[in-house]
């Protein structure tokens, strides 16, 4: 049988969610130059969040895998994979808009299923949305835009769509985990808020569905994380260090104290 929660969660499938406009969100403006994600907020160019993990992650896997599967392959892969993840947003962007859309490719079928999945299992239990396809910045550091700011199972949350080719391993996450640590750090410093969570919801072609949250002790750990990789990245990014100075221990000290 089901319990209560189950229950709710069954009667809420296909119900439109409410929208509430408890915080008032910028738009950034995203620029794309030599591999480089940048963001235009509030008058200050930003690095964005998926650009300075990038720059400061082990490469070795992804070497070790084009040299596998050959550099046409691999550039094969990438690029479907990057547009089948595209589609699979758009539509999730419109269902959660409330507009319609459809894309009757065969690429747009195959991500058209994807997200329907995502909806059925990932979003039934997001009672309230904030905001999405929101621009998220921390002043002075780094920027990003997340797929959506919600309530779910009564807290507040942030959440990333990802598109995957077969299922991830929790130990494949690490980087995912940090960007949404830095995101939900960006959003309480910002807003004031209290991000109590960040889902990850990951759905591959054949509809395997996979759901990674941090919460507590564990999301104040990846955004511990976050912080050491940002400031790996002005280290590479600035010899002397001469136009960005981050504070990382301030930071840590700030962090402790969130509520």
């Amino acid at each position: 049988m089901m319990d209560d929660i189950d229950l709710e969660e069954y009667h809420s499938i296909g119900k439109p969610i409410k929208w509430s406009n408890k915080y008032s969100y910028v738009t950034g403006t995203r620029h794309e130059e030599h591999g480089t994600r940048t963001y235009d907020v509030n008058g200050a160019r930003l690095p964005s969040v998926t650009t300075i993990l990038g720059a400061t992650k082990n490469q070795q896997f992804l070497k070790d895998w084009k040299a596998k599967v050959g550099e046409q392959e691999a550039d094969r892969i990438k690029n479907l994979s990057s547009k089948r993840g595209t589609s699979m947003h758009k539509f999730l962007e419109h269902y959660v808009q409330g507009t319609g859309y459809d894309d009757l490719t065969e690429l747009g079928q195959t991500a058209k299923a994807m997200a329907q999945k995502v909806i059925d299992v990932g979003l039934t239990p997001v009672e309230t949305i904030y905001g999405s396809e929101v621009t998220l910045y921390y002043p002075g550091l780094y920027a990003g835009s997340t797929d959506l700011v919600c309530v779910h199972n009564e807290m507040d949350t942030i959440v990333d769509f990802k598109q995957a080719n077969r299922p991830k391993r929790e130990d494949w996450i690490d980087d995912y985990k940090m960007q949404i640590a830095a995101y939900a750090m960006a959003h309480d410093y910002v807003h004031k808020s209290n991000i109590e969570q960040g889902i990850i919801m990951v759905c591959t072609p054949d509809l395997y569905y996979q759901e990674f949250t941090v919460s507590g002790a564990d999301l104040r750990s990846w955004k511990h994380k976050f912080l050491k990789r940002l400031d790996m990245y002005h280290e590479l990014k600035f010899d002397e260090k001469e136009a960005v100075d981050i504070d990382l221990p301030q930071l840590e000290k700030e962090m402790k104290n969130e509520r």
